[in-house]
C-alpha cells in the first residue's frame, strides 16, 4: 500500500482510454445531449428499480431468482424494503454519550424514527422545512440505496412532487474523477435529467434537490467559492469548490440537498457545513431483512428454506439487519442452490461470511496471482480514497481483459454504466480485499511486521486515529489474523501465510484506544470478528492489563464508581456489545436505558447502554442469550423498559442457567403484572446467586405477590432483599409478607417509592417509621420542624429526572442546600455549578467572599480571581466531579489553561490544586474534596489588561409612576456578585429587570461609556469593568428618568474605540410593582374574595412544583396526615385539587400562608395572576 494522500480530488485517468469522451454540455449541441440522455434513460431506470440492495442482478439464467431491479409497481412500499431511519439533533461523532470520559459525558438528545417521506418535512419543534438533510450510517447500511430510492420515487410521482420540480442524483465517487465542472455540467452528470433549458431549471432554485451520494468517500475538502466572485453557471471550476459553494449556499442558496455519508466528522471535509437535519440509517428491521429474502428469491419455497436456515443461526440472523450482509448471505445461498448443494451457512461473523462467499465464488482453477492483484487494487483504492478504477488501473495490477471479464462474471467487480470505470460489487467488499492485501503484503520476504506496521500507519492517515476502529478494513483484519482466517486464506491463495499478532502491531503504531475510548462501538465490532474465544479473552485481558496502571481508567481500583455509556441503536450493536462484555471481567453491572440509579451505593464499574428506538422481543432474546454465560456480571438493571411475557420468560431462562451469576436485578417500572410472577417465582426457587430483586412500580397485585412468596419459601432461595409496591396490596397480603419476614430473619421486604398508608407515622409492624436516609420525609424531618424555604425555580438544578429545587438554609448567611434524589449529572444555569454524583446525596452550598480569604495570603498579588468562591459540603465519595464556573474567555486563544488553579481554603491554610480539565466557563475537579473552593488564574506581568472575560449587565429600578430611577452595573459573570448586588438593591426596594448580557467578551480593566436615546441624567457616565469581591460595594451608574411615558434605549460603548458592546430597550411595560407579601385587598377587606379563591382554576392548572409548597405548609397549615394525603396524589394537578379540598377549614391567616408559599416557589406565576386581578389592588 502506498501512503495515503490527503489531497483534493485528482483528475480522472479515464480520458486516456480509447473511445472515452468527456461530457461538456456547455459546448455540445442540444441535439447531441438529448441523444445521450435518451440512451442512458433506460439504463438509469433499470439501476433505480433496484429497490432493496444491489446484488440480485446476476441470475439471468435461473428460474429460481427474480431480478428485483425489474420489479414495477405503483406502490412505493411494495418494491422497496423499508429501512429504519432515526432523526437526531446531531450525528454520533459530535454529542454522543461516548464523548469525553465516563463521568463527563454529554447526553445525546433522543431521536425518533421517521419514514422516507418525512425527510424534508418540518419537525414538530420546527415549522420550517429543512434545506439540508444528511443520511449517515455505517458502511453497507443502505444509504446509497435509500438515496437512489428517493430519486426514483420522485420520478414516479410518489415522493416530494409538490416540493421539487427537478431532483438530481450525483455519485461523488464519479464526480471525484473530474478536475473541473460547471454548474450546468454538474446537473447533466445525472444522466436521467429531464430535457429542459438550463436557464429554466435554474430559474427556481427552491424547486431543486441535489442528492450527493457518498460525500465523504473522495479525498477532498469541499471549500466554498469566494462569495465575492460570482461565476456564471457555464463557467467551469474545481469540482470540490463547486460542491463546497453549493453546500455553503453561495450558489443556488434556495436549493435543497440530500447527502449520504459514513459515521465520520463531516466538518473535516465540509468546513461550511451549516445546520442540517441528521438522519441515521439503521438498516433493516427484523421483518425488513426477511422481506428482502422473500424478494431476492422469487420462488417462495426457496425463500422459506433460506429463512429457516438463517433463523437457526441467531448471530447470523442479527448480522442480516445490515443490508449488505443480507445481500452477501443471499448470494452465498444462491450459489449453493445453483450448484445443487444443500443449504448450509454456519458463519457468525462478517469476515467468515466474506471468506465463505469468496471460496464459493472462485472457479475450480487457481486464481492466486490475479486475486493478489485484485487485493492490491482494493488496498490502493482505500489508501487513496478511490472506489472507481479505470482499465489502466486494473492492467497495472496484472489483470488482463480476460481476467477482468471473469471477475465481472463472478460478481466481484462491476462496470459502471455511466462511464468506462470499474468498481467492486460493494465498498465493504473492497475493504475486505484490502484487508487480505495487508496480510498478503506482510507475508512477503524481507518485510515481516514492518510491512503491516506501515500499513497500519497508512490506515491511521486515511481514517484518523480516533476513527480507526470504525474502518471496515481494520475490522476485517481482526477476523483474518486468526488461525482459522489464515487457514482459509491459505486454501484460497494456495500459499503459506504466517500468523502475525495484530494487537502488538497496533500497539507499536500507537493505534490502541486511550482509556476514554476503551469501550467504543467500533472496537467492540472489531473484537466481535475474532472467531476464537481463547484469542478474544487474551486480547481483552492484555488491553485491560495495559490500562490497569492508568488511574483514570475504569479498571483501576481508585476509579470504582466509573460509568461507561454507550448508545446502541440496533440489535446488531446490542449483540456485539453484550458479546464483548462477557470478556470484560471487571464490568460487574449492566444497565439498559438507565437514567435513574437504584440502590444505595455504586461500588463496581457499570456500563449503561442507551437506546432510543423501541426494544423488541428479538432485542431481549439477543441480550439474554448473550448473557447466559457472562459469569462476571453481578448486577443487571432493566428498569423503565416495558417487558412482554416472552421477554421476561427469556430473562428467567437466563437467570436459571448455571453460567449466570447475577446477584442483583432491578425491574422497576417494567409493566409487570401477576402473569409475570410465575416465571419470577421459578427463578427464586432455582437461582443460587440472586440476592436482591426490585419490582417496584409494577402492578403485581395480591396474586402475583403470593406467587413470589411461594418461591421465596423454597429452601434453595437465596433472596435477601425484595422491594415491592406495598400500598396497593390488601391488608391480608401485608400480614403474609410480615409473616414471611418473621420466618426468614435474613429477608428484608421494603418499599422505597411509596410507603404503605395504614398509619403514616408507623411502619408495617406497628413501630415508629424507620429512619431511611433515602426517605423524602426523613430528610425533611432531619432538617427540623421548620420547613426550608425553596430558593426559586430559576435556581433549580437540572438532572436526570428533571428540576431539583435549591432550598434556603440561611438567607442572611447565604447558605443553601440541594438534595439530589438519584445518581447522575446536575447543572444549575443560574450559579453555573455542575455536579456529577454516584448516588442520592445532599449537598450544602455557601456563597463566600474572596476578600475574607484571599486577602490573608500573598496570592492576592500573584493571582487574579477568575470565578465565584463556594463553600461546598458533601458526603465523601458521593461526588465524582464538580464543574466550578469561571468567567475568563478561552476562545480568543490568548489564555494558557495552565495558568488556572483551584484554591482550597482549609483549616491549616490554603492549597492550590491543578484542575483535571479547564473548559470554556468551567474548571473541572474530579473526585474532589471540599472546603471553600474557587478558580484563580496566575497573573502574567504586562498581560493583565489583555484578559477577556464574560460579563453581565444588571439593571434595577425603583417603581414610582412619577419618579423612575435606574441603577446599571457592568460586572464579571459571577453569581456571588450578582447575588450580593440583588440583596443590596432589595434593601432599597429596587427590582432587577432581566436584559441580555454583552454579546462579546470584554477586557478586564477597560472603561466604558453609558448613553441613552433621550436626554437623561446619568451619573457617572463612565464605568470600569473590574472585579470587586461580593463583600465590597460594586460600581454602578444611576439613571434618573422621572416620568417614563415611552421606551428608552441604553447603550454601552468602549471608551477607547467607541465600539458598541451592549444595548437594551427599557419599556414602561418592564416596570411592575414590587410583589407584595399579601395582596392589599386581603388585608383591608375581609369580605373580598381571597387571591386563592379567585385564581383557584389557574393555580390548579399551572403550579408545577407542589412538594416545596407542601413543605412550607407542613405543621403550620397542614397536619401530617393531610400532608401525606396531598403528596400521595399522582399528578401536580391532582395534588392541587386535593390541597384546595382542605381549604374549607382554613382561616384567612392560613390562606395568607398558602399565598406566601406559592409566591416563594412560583413568583412569576403569582405576579402574572396579580396583574390580571380585577378585584384586587396591589400595594406598591
Amino acid at each position: 500500500m502506498g501512503a495515503a494522500k490527503s489531497k483534493k480530488a485528482s483528475g480522472t485517468k479515464e480520458a486516456q482510454h480509447k473511445g472515452q469522451q468527456v461530457l461538456d454540455p456547455t459546448h455540445n449541441k442540444t441535439k447531441q445531449m438529448d441523444l445521450e440522455l435518451q440512451q442512458t434513460k433506460s439504463q438509469a431506470e433499470k439501476d433505480l428499480k433496484l429497490c432493496t440492495f444491489p446484488g440480485s442482478h446476476s441470475n439471468q439464467g435461473s428460474d429460481d431468482f427474480y431480478p428485483i431491479e425489474t420489479l414495477k409497481t405503483e406502490d412505493l412500499h411494495q418494491n422497496f424494503t423499508q429501512l429504519l431511519l432515526l432523526q437526531k439533533s446531531c450525528p454520533r461523532g459530535w454529542k454522543t454519550l461516548e464523548k469525553k470520559s465516563c463521568h463527563q459525558y454529554v447526553a445525546e438528545e433522543k431521536g425518533h424514527l421517521i419514514e422516507i417521506q418525512d425527510l424534508f418535512h418540518p419537525s414538530p419543534d420546527m415549522q420550517e422545512e429543512p434545506q439540508l438533510v444528511i443520511l449517515e450510517g455505517a458502511a453497507g447500511i443502505g444509504k446509497s440505496t435509500l438515496a437512489r430510492q428517493v430519486r426514483r420515487a420522485w420520478e414516479e410521482g410518489q415522493l416530494y412532487r409538490d416540493r421539487f420540480q427537478h431532483v438530481f442524483y450525483l455519485s461523488c465517487r464519479e464526480l471525484a474523477q473530474c478536475k473541473q465542472l460547471s454548474l450546468a455540467e454538474l446537473i447533466t452528470k445525472d444522466q436521467a435529467v429531464p430535457v429542459a433549458p438550463i436557464r429554466k431549471i435554474l430559474s427556481q432554485p427552491k424547486k431543486l434537490l441535489f442528492i450527493l451520494d457518498g460525500i465523504d468517500e473522495p479525498a477532498w475538502v469541499l471549500e466554498e467559492q469566494n462569495t465575492e466572485l460570482c461565476l456564471h453557471w457555464s463557467q467551469p471550476q474545481p469540482v470540490h469548490r463547486l460542491l463546497g459553494s453549493l453546500l455553503g449556499k453561495s450558489i443556488l442558496p434556495g436549493a435543497s440537498l440530500l447527502l449520504t455519508a459514513g459515521t465520520t466528522d463531516l466538518q473535516k471535509f465540509i468546513p461550511s457545513l451549516r445546520q442540517p437535519r441528521w438522519v441515521e440509517v439503521l438498516g433493516f428491521s427484523e421483518s425488513g431483512w426477511k422481506e428482502y429474502f422473500n424478494k431476492y428469491f422469487s420462488k417462495k419455497r426457496k425463500a422459506m428454506e433460506a429463512l429457516r436456515l438463517i433463523d437457526l443461526n441467531p448471530m447470523l440472523s442479527t448480522l442480516c439487519l445490515v443490508p449488505w450482509v443480507s445481500w452477501l448471505v443471499c448470494t452465498c445461498l444462491k450459489q449453493q442452490i445453483e450448484k445443487g448443494r444443500d443449504l448450509s451457512l454456519t458463519s457468525q461473523t462478517t469476515t467468515a461470511l466474506c471468506l465463505k462467499y469468496l471460496s464459493q465464488t472462485l472457479p475450480d482453477h487457481a486464481l492466486g496471482t490475479h486475486l493478489r492483484g485484485l487485493c492490491s487494487l482494493a488496498a490502493e483504492g482505500i489508501c487513496k480514497r478511490r472506489t472507481l478504477f479505470s482499465e489502466r488501473d486494473l492492467w497495472e495490477q496484472g489483470l488482463s481483459n480476460d481476467v477482468i471479464a471473469l471477475f465481472l462474471k463472478m460478481g466481484v467487480l462491476q462496470k459502471q454504466p455511466s462511464s468506462l470505470s470499474y468498481s467492486f460489487a460493494h465498498l465493504c467488499l473492497q475493504e475486505f480485499f484490502a484487508a487480505m492485501s495487508c496480510i498478503l503484503g506482510n507475508n512477503e520476504e524481507k518485510c515481516g511486521d514492518m510491512e503491516i506496521y506501515r500499513i497500519v500507519e497508512t490506515l491511521i492517515e486515511v481514517y484518523g486515529r480516533q476513527d480507526l476502529f470504525e474502518a471496515p478494513t481494520i475490522c476485517f483484519l481482526f477476523g483474518l489474523l486468526s488461525k482459522q482466517g489464515v487457514n482459509k486464506m491459505e486454501k484460497i491463495f494456495t500459499t503459506h501465510l504466517s500468523l502475525n499478532t495484530l494487537w502488538e502491531i497496533l500497539d507499536k503504531a500507537r493505534a490502541l484506544p486511550q482509556h476514554q475510548h476503551l469501550y467504543s462501538l467500533g472496537l467492540f465490532h472489531c473484537l466481535y470478528e475474532i472467531p476464537k474465544e481463547e484469542l478474544l479473552t487474551q486480547v481483552i485481558h492484555n488491553l485491560q492489563k495495559e490500562k490497569a496502571c492508568d488511574p483514570t481508567d475504569m479498571t483501576h481500583p481508585v476509579f470504582q464508581t466509573n460509568v461507561k455509556h454507550l448508545v446502541v441503536q440496533t440489535d446488531l450493536e446490542l449483540m456485539v456489545v453484550t458479546f464483548c462484555i462477557k470478556y470484560c471481567h471487571h464490568v460487574k453491572r449492566l444497565q439498559l436505558n438507565g437514567g435513574e440509579q437504584h440502590g444505595q451505593t455504586l461500588t463496581v464499574p457499570r456500563m449503561v447502554l442507551s437506546r432510543w428506538i423501541p426494544i423488541t422481543d428479538t432485542s431481549w432474546k439477543i441480550l439474554f442469550s448473550t448473557l447466559e454465560f457472562t459469569e462476571n456480571l453481578e448486577e443487571l438493571d432493566l428498569s423503565g423498559n416495558p417487558m412482554s411475557c416472552f421477554a421476561l420468560c427469556r430473562l428467567c431462562r437466563t437467570l436459571r442457567c448455571p453460567g449466570c451469576h447475577l446477584k442483583t436485578l432491578w425491574l422497576v417500572n417494567c409493566g409487570l403484572t401477576s402473569s409475570h410472577c410465575t416465571d419470577l417465582a421459578s427463578v427464586l426457587r432455582a437461582s443460587t446467586s440472586l440476592a436482591e430483586l426490585d419490582l417496584q412500580l409494577n402492578d403485581l397485585g395480591d396474586h402475583g405477590v403470593r406467587l413470589l412468596c411461594e418461591g421465596i419459601r423454597n429452601p434453595d432461595c437465596k433472596l435477601r432483599i425484595l422491594r415491592l409496591d406495598q400500598a396497593p396490596l390488601s391488608d391480608q397480603v401485608m400480614m403474609e409478607l410480615m409473616a414471611l419476614e418473621a420466618e426468614n430473619p435474613q429477608l428484608l421486604i421494603s418499599s422505597t417509592w411509596k410507603p404503605h398508608v395504614m398509619d403514616p407515622t408507623k411502619s408495617m409492624d406497628g413501630e415508629e417509621m424507620d429512619n431511611n436516609p433515602n426517605s423524602f420525609k426523613w430528610q425533611r424531618l432531619q432538617a427540623g420542624d421548620k420547613a426550608l424555604e425553596p430558593l426559586g425555580t430559576e435556581d433549580n438544578f437540572w438532572g436526570p429526572i428533571g428540576p431539583v429545587a435549591t432550598e434556603v438554609v440561611d438567607r442572611e448567611r447565604n447558605l443553601y442546600r440541594v438534595q439530589f434524589p438519584v445518581s447522575g449529572s446536575y447543572h444549575c444555569p443560574n450559579t453555573g455549578l455542575h455536579f456529577v454524583v454516584t448516588r442520592a446525596v445532599t449537598i450544602k452550598i455557601g456563597f463566600c467572599s474572596w476578600s475574607q480569604h484571599l486577602d490573608k495570603t500573598p496570592l492576592q498579588h500573584s493571582h487574579m480571581v477568575a470565578g465565584p468562591l463556594f463553600d461546598i459540603k458533601a458526603e465523601q465519595g458521593a461526588v465524582t466531579a464538580v464543574y466550578l464556573p469561571h468567567f475568563v474567555d478561552l476562545q480568543e486563544g490568548q489564555v494558557d489553561v495552565s495558568w488556572f488553579h483551584v484554591a482550597h481554603f482549609q483549616e491549616h491554610g490554603m492549597v492550590l490544586e491543578t484542575p483535571a480539565r479547564v473548559e470554556q466557563h468551567y474548571a473541572v475537579m474530579e473526585n474532589p474534596s471540599f472546603s471553600p473552593v474557587g478558580v484563580l488564574m496566575r497573573k502574567i506581568p504586562g498581560f493583565g489588561r489583555f484578559i477577556r472575560i464574560t460579563s453581565i449587565t444588571l439593571i434595577y429600578y425603583h417603581f414610582n409612576l412619577k419618579d423612575v430611577t435606574f441603577h446599571l452595573y457592568l460586572v464579571p459573570n459571577d453569581c456571588t456578585i450578582r447575588k450580593a448586588i440583588d440583596d443590596e438593591e432589595m434593601k432599597f426596594q429596587f427590582v432587577r429587570i432581566n436584559k441580555p448580557p454583552p454579546l462579546d467578551s470584554l477586557y478586564i480593566g477597560s472603561r466604558y461609556i453609558l448613553s441613552a436615546s433621550k436626554k437623561l441624567e446619568i451619573i457617572p457616565k463612565e464605568l470600569e469593568l473590574c472585579y470587586r469581591s461580593p463583600g465590597k460595594s460594586q460600581l454602578f451608574s444611576e439613571i434618573y428618568v422621572g416620568h417614563m411615558a415611552s421606551g428608552i434605549k441604553l447603550q454601552i460603548k468602549d471608551k477607547k474605540h467607541m465600539n458598541l458592546i451592549w444595548e437594551a430597550l427599557l419599556k414602561p411595560g418592564d416596570l411592575r410593582p414590587v410583589l407584595p407579601m399579601i395582596p392589599a385587598a386581603h388585608k383591608e377587606s375581609p369580605t373580598s374574595l381571597h387571591f386563592l379563591d379567585q385564581h383557584r382554576k389557574q393555580l390548579v392548572a399551572r403550579v408545577t412544583s407542589v412538594d416545596p409548597v407542601l413543605d412550607n405548609l407542613h405543621g403550620a397549615v397542614l397536619s401530617e396526615e393531610e400532608y401525606e394525603a396531598v403528596r400521595a396524589e399522582a399528578t401536580n394537578q391532582d395534588k392541587m385539587r386535593k390541597l384546595f379540598s382542605l381549604s374549607r377549614s382554613w382561616t384567612k391567616a392560613c390562606k395568607d400562608q398558602v399565598y406566601r408559599a406559592l409566591k416563594d416557589t412560583h413568583p412569576h406565576l403569582i405576579m402574572e395572576l396579580l396583574g390580571k386581578s380585577s378585584g384586587i389592588s396591589v400595594e406598591s
